[in-house]
C-alpha cells in the first residue's frame, strides 16, 4: 500500500498516463521516493498549458522505449526542455503478428508478451535500469506509446528491485486502465489505425503483471538474478536502492 505524499497522477492536458511511481513500501520498511521516477505515455503532446508544471518536476532524463518509426510518426518530447533524451528501443515481436484466439486467457497472452520483452528487449531494459540506478540522472521519465507495456515492464522490474510487493506492482500497472479511455479516444480521432482491431492490446489487468513476475522468477530464480544475467551489477542495484528508497 502506498502513502500518497504527492499526487500520483500528473494532470497534464493531453498526456494521459503520466504518473509518479513513488510511495510504495519497499525493502527493510523503506519507502520508494517520490518525484524520482515517472512513467508516462508519449510526451509529444505536452502543450503550452503544461510547460510550467512539467518543468517544475525537475526532470533530467527521458527514456523513450519506442521504435524509430513510432517517434517519426508521433513525435518526441520537445527539445526546448533541454532534457537528456535517450531513445532505447525495446525490441520485441510485433504484437500484430501474434494471434489472440478466443480460448486464450487474456492475462496469459499479455504476460507472454512481457516475457518476450524480457528476452528480446534485454539491451534496452539493461540500459534503462542503469539510467534509473544513477542518481545523477534523476528525476527520470520512462515512457513508450501508451505507458502500459514496455514502460510497465521496466517499471515493474525497477519496483521489484526496490522490494515492492507483487500486488503493489500489479496495482500500479493496473492504474493505466484509468487513462486508456481518454488516450484511445484521442487516438481514434487522430490515428485510428493505432486502435481499431487492437482493443485487446489496450487494457492492463493486474493478473497479467502477476503472471509475468511469477514466470520470470520461475525462469531465472529471482528478479535480482534476471537483472544480473542481463548485465546489471551489484553496485548498480545498490545505487538504485540507495537513491530511490527513503
Amino acid at each position: 500500500m502506498a502513502v500518497e505524499q504527492y499526487p500520483r497522477n500528473l494532470g497534464f492536458s493531453a498526456t494521459y498516463n503520466f504518473r509518479d511511481v513513488g510511495g510504495y513500501a519497499g525493502l527493510d520498511g523503506r519507502t520508494v521516493r517520490w518525484r524520482r521516477v515517472f512513467r508516462a505515455d508519449a510526451l509529444h503532446r505536452l502543450g503550452e498549458d503544461d510547460a510550467a508544471a512539467f518543468q517544475e518536476l525537475g526532470v533530467r532524463t527521458v527514456i523513450d522505449l519506442r521504435r524509430p518509426h513510432e517517434i517519426e510518426r508521433y513525435g518526441r518530447v520537445a527539445e526546448r526542455y533541454g532534457l537528456d533524451y535517450r531513445n532505447l528501443v525495446l525490441e520485441h515481436v510485433d504484437w500484430e503478428e501474434v494471434g489472440h484466439p478466443d480460448e486464450v486467457v487474456h492475462e496469459r497472452w499479455l504476460a507472454d508478451r512481457y516475457l518476450n520483452f524480457a528476452e528480446d528487449g534485454r539491451e534496452a531494459i539493461l540500459a534503462s535500469l542503469r539510467i534509473i540506478a544513477d542518481p545523477q540522472l534523476a528525476p527520470v521519465i520512462v515512457h513508450c506509446m501508451a505507458g502500459k507495456d514496455r514502460t510497465g515492464t521496466v517499471c515493474a522490474l525497477t519496483l521489484a528491485l526496490l522490494g515492492v510487493s507483487d500486488p503493489d506492482i500489479a496495482a500500479d500497472y493496473a492504474l493505466t486502465s484509468n487513462a486508456m479511455a481518454p488516450l484511445t479516444a484521442h487516438l481514434l480521432e487522430k490515428h485510428p489505425s493505432a486502435v481499431l482491431g487492437k482493443q485487446h492490446m489496450w487494457d492492463s489487468p493486474p493478473g497479467a503483471m502477476l503472471s509475468f513476475l511469477d514466470d520470470l522468477r520461475a525462469l531465472h530464480g529471482s528478479i535480482d538474478n534476471y537483472v544480473r544475467e542481463i548485465g546489471l551489477t551489484d553496485a548498480e542495484i545498490a545505487s538504485m536502492r540507495g537513491h530511490l528508497l527513503e
